[in-house]
């Protein structure tokens, strides 16, 4: 049995699936992980270690955390010492300079989580979502210099359905690298694998998040705001009696595509609803055990899950129900 032996790289959840699918493999042998040094994390602010780096311990391995890769030449040196055919790259978050690069037979292989060329960059899921695509998936490649340029090796797409979130699909794709990821080791091991370029007219980038990203504008579509939500969720925000207000998941309130039987019914009741004089961001209606129903710059949109600052989440109808939420209140933007 030829054992292929990798060095992984990997910081957050969505980099475990992956490494542990390589662990249970008998002709994969890992032998030790990179992943970004222990950061302040969750509400309590604590120093902890990545996902991947707890999954690492557990099992053992040794780990590299360096602050920057391209100045730690030690660590360098101690990676080319242990041969290794492979270097396996999921969302590590730094960028690899070229005497890493050239450093395994096989080469560094990433998994991406988009169809490539789109998407490329840090957050590829979040920015699928927000554009409302349909489809998305996960490509393995050959890292070059670039940004996700690099030579294509193999695709496995996933269809995106209209209440996906970015946690959702996350999953999703997770679990999808792992199996893609390990075909692609083993077939590019046994030259059965041919890297396709990528068409630089057909790229699209995915940047880091900014906090402008997550204030919502209700002169927006519904649909817009709806994939706006969903993209950035837990992050968007607006304003209600001055005071800032997450909106965590929404539905817009149209008939096409519409996957949830009840709201299809509540679309229907909406038919005589006079809006006309209602301005973008207020509250039209108040719909019994769902939540409000507010005017956009074009179409209604529910809101099925808030939260209020310092406080958890609640359903729409909760947060309704509990601060006599009126119709005709409105919600506005976040201050600039």
């Amino acid at each position: 049995m030829i054992v292929i032996r990798v060095i992984y790289w990997g910081t957050p959840q969505f980099a475990v699936p992956s490494l542990e699918r390589l662990l249970q493999e008998p002709n994969i042998e890992v032998l030790g992980v990179v992943t970004q040094p222990d950061r302040r994390r969750g509400r309590g602010k604590e120093v902890s270690p990545s996902p991947v780096k707890s999954v690492a311990i557990a099992k053992g391995l040794p780990v590299w955390q360096p602050e920057r890769i391209k100045q730690e030449s030690l660590v360098w040196e101690e990676l080319r010492s242990l041969n290794s055919d492979a270097f396996v790259v999921v969302a590590y978050g730094q960028i690899l300079p070229p005497a890493i690069l050239n450093m395994p037979r096989l080469g560094c292989i990433n998994s991406h989580g988009s169809l490539l060329p789109k998407y490329r960059g840090a957050a590829p899921i979040q920015w699928a979502l927000y554009h409302g695509e349909t489809e998305t998936g996960v490509t393995t490649l050959l890292m070059d210099r670039g940004m996700d340029t690099g030579d294509m090796l193999l695709k496995a797409s996933i269809d995106i359905d209209l209440f996906d979130d970015a946690q959702d699909l996350a999953l999703s794709l997770a679990n999808i690298s792992a199996d893609l990821l390990l075909e692609t080791l083993v077939k590019l091991n046994q030259q059965q694998l041919q890297p396709i370029p990528q068409e630089a007219a057909l790229a699209s980038k995915a940047p880091l998040l900014d906090k402008a990203d997550f204030n919502l504008d209700w002169s927006n579509s519904a649909i817009s705001l709806h994939n706006q939500i969903r993209a950035f969720t837990p992050y968007c925000q607006t304003q209600w009696q001055q005071a800032p207000l997450k909106i965590i998941a929404a539905a817009p309130l149209t008939l096409e595509d519409q996957p949830i039987p009840e709201l299809e019914r509540l679309i229907k009741s909406l038919v005589d609803l006079d809006i006309q004089s209602c301005e973008p961001g207020e509250v039209v209606q108040i719909a019994r055990q769902k939540g409000p129903i507010v005017k956009t710059g074009n179409g209604l949109l529910l809101l099925r899950s808030l939260q209020l600052a310092g406080k958890r989440p609640q359903s729409g109808w909760d947060f309704a129900n509990g601060l006599r939420l009126r119709v005709g209140e409105k919600f506005q933007p976040n201050p600039t």
